[in-house]
């Protein structure tokens, strides 16, 4: 029997996983329970800290809702000679927030292993990857549970990958996307050379049969109706719903979305060795040439100046991870945010009859 997107939401909205405590259980719930589907963030958390969380969105909401694993990074991928170097330049920081530098050595595979199990011992109605694509034999034994999966993916060779492992739908993540590029291998020779979201789903769409969700810089509901007429069976919006009031974003971060002080967004491995979109703030003009290509050691290195910036009030030094539409936000409640943007894409089809959510029809079992 086939599974269908739209037997998980009824609207065509799919809110981004947003790590570092954005995506949490009532910003997902509240999207969940508007008809969107509504996703928890597991990066950078312990097992049991998702497993929590859970918890906490099952009693928030009786909708379906997903859970967003990173996926382990490979052994040897960094330099750990520039990686040091990069930390006895971050030193100053260090001293100027009064905090210490982290371990970047604190671990690779984010706990992978031990999310998974959890997520098959219990499963959720739908679990998606960024970072690579997962072996084929973890998509069965989560599809084996009933769990709907979703892979990030950049290039159209990415989205081949992940037809090949079997999962059920592929996220097209444009240049645009504020946050992390899931790139499946992070290559320093591609930064710089994202591809746009509509002529990536075009790409995808030719290259592979999956559904696809569309994610970018989507902002307003006539863009989400320009994506589905493009081919897309859904949009995955992450900066729009990062300044709803049930987000888990700090004030500042939320602020600075239309603070006309930031005026454009950034690439950049200056706060967590990978290629990530935010503000452009002076932290990363003055590090960002200058981190090497490490994640996540990177990250870990950072995370005490990124807390201790946040503590102090500082937004030059925090991550304010933010896509190209940020000046676009809205500070609405996040149900609230779900019903304009389908009263904007009701809009949008009606001036432009012919335009409509493609077939979210996936292919494959429904166990």
């Amino acid at each position: 029997m086939a599974v269908a997107l739209r037997d998980l939401l009824p609207y065509p909205i799919v809110q981004a996983p947003m790590a570092g405590g954005v995506s949490v259980p009532q910003l997902a719930a509240a999207v969940s329970e508007a008809g969107g589907l509504g996703f928890l963030a597991a990066g950078y958390k312990t097992a049991d800290g998702m497993y929590q969380e859970i918890k906490q969105l099952r009693s928030l909401t009786g909708r379906p809702f997903g859970v967003n694993l990173f996926l382990p990074q490979p052994a040897g991928h960094a330099d750990p000679a520039a990686v040091e170097v990069y930390a006895e330049q971050l030193a100053g920081e260090a001293a100027w927030y009064e905090t210490e530098l982290g371990d970047p050595d604190s671990g690779r595979d984010d706990g992978f292993d031990a999310k998974l199990a959890v997520l098959l011992d219990d499963p959720v109605p739908a679990v998606s990857f960024h970072f690579g694509c997962p072996a084929p034999d973890v998509v069965a034994a989560l599809a084996a549970k009933g769990t709907l999966t979703l892979v990030t993916a950049t290039t159209a060779d990415e989205a081949r990958a992940v037809e090949r492992s079997g999962a059920h739908a592929v996220i097209v993540q444009g240049v645009e996307a504020g946050g992390h590029q899931g790139t499946h291998r992070d290559d320093p020779e591609r930064d710089g050379a994202g591809i746009g979201l509509l002529a990536l789903i075009a790409q995808v769409r030719e290259a592979v049969a999956l559904p696809v969700v569309a994610a970018g810089g989507l902002m307003r509901g006539s863009q989400i109706a320009a994506v589905l007429a493009a081919g897309a069976s859904a949009a995955q919006l992450g900066t729009a719903f990062l300044a709803t009031s049930e987000s888990g974003a700090h004030a500042l971060h939320k602020q600075a979305l239309t603070d006309p002080l930031f005026v454009r967004t950034e690439l950049t491995r200056a706060f967590s060795g990978r290629p990530a979109r935010g503000l452009v703030n002076r932290f990363m003009r003055e590090h960002g040439r200058y981190a090497p290509a490490a994640y996540p050691e990177v990250h870990h290195l950072t995370a005490g100046l990124r807390k201790a910036a946040a503590r102090a009030g500082d937004v030059q030094g925090m991550a304010l991870w933010a896509g190209q539409g940020h000046r676009l936000a809205r500070e609405l409640p996040a149900g609230e945010l779900v019903e304009v943007l389908m009263a904007e894409l009701s809009a949008a089809a009606t001036a432009s009859p012919g335009r409509g959510q493609a077939d979210g029809t996936v292919r494959g079992d429904a166990r």
